[in-house]
């Protein structure tokens, strides 16, 4: 009996008559059996995906990126054009808004023509408060009316046209304005037209003793 058990392979046992049947596995049996067969492959998530569902997933993500560069260029075109409306909108105003303050200036002017037979004096009257009335609408615009009589001559806000020798007056002065300049530095609608001092010209001996050194240079070249 003890040699029955010997002969026997694992997972048989002897039945009362002496045969050896198959029975169940013992534990240590199982043990050794797992260890031994490989384990089932298991699906990685980070493994590379195959050739035909990487190009249908470039091919989604390219579909969306045009996508959105579709509706981005939509937005941007209204927003242009909703812009220009708005600046055109904008101009409208401003040349309406200038235009109406205008206006009062010229019914004056209508005024003092229809009182020209009646008064022929009461033109000069006339002009003049609808001038003053014209210069209040321009200061009112941002472009006040200068008066640069006697100050310093400023390239940036004075156009010179003549010099002119003026005893009394600093050289680069301002000593007449042809043309009076409207606005400041910042916002200036046009220079003044001005005569400005000339510098002091120098006296007789001055001019004497420069012509005799000259005389006395080309003698010695001589």
């Amino acid at each position: 009996m003890a040699e029955d058990r010997i002969r026997s392979g694992p997972g048989e046992h002897l039945d009362p008559s002496g045969r050896a049947t198959v029975g169940e596995q013992q534990p240590e049996e199982r043990f050794v059996r797992e260890r031994a067969e490989p384990p089932a492959p298991e699906t990685d998530p980070a493994a590379p995906a195959e050739p035909e569902d990487e190009v249908a997933r470039l091919r989604a993500q390219v579909a969306e990126l045009e996508d959105r560069w579709r509706r981005t260029a939509a937005e941007l075109d209204n927003l242009r054009k909703r812009v220009g409306r708005d600046a055109e909108r904008q101009r409208e105003q401003e040349r309406g808004r200038v235009a109406a303050a205008w206006l009062p200036v010229v019914d004056n002017l209508d005024l003092a023509l229809s009182h020209a037979d009646a008064n022929p004096g009461s033109i000069v009257q006339g002009i003049r408060a609808v001038r003053d009335q014209a210069l209040t609408v321009l200061a009112g615009l941002g472009y006040p009316r200068r008066d640069d009589h006697g100050v310093a001559f400023d390239p940036t806000r004075h156009e010179a046209v003549s010099t002119r020798a003026e005893p009394d007056a600093k050289p680069g002065t301002v000593v007449d304005v042809l043309r009076p300049g409207y606005g400041d530095a910042d916002r200036q609608l046009r220079p003044a037209t001005v005569v400005v001092a000339a510098p002091a010209a120098d006296d007789g001996s001055r001019d004497e003793r420069s012509h005799d050194d000259r005389s006395r240079g080309e003698q010695g070249r001589g």
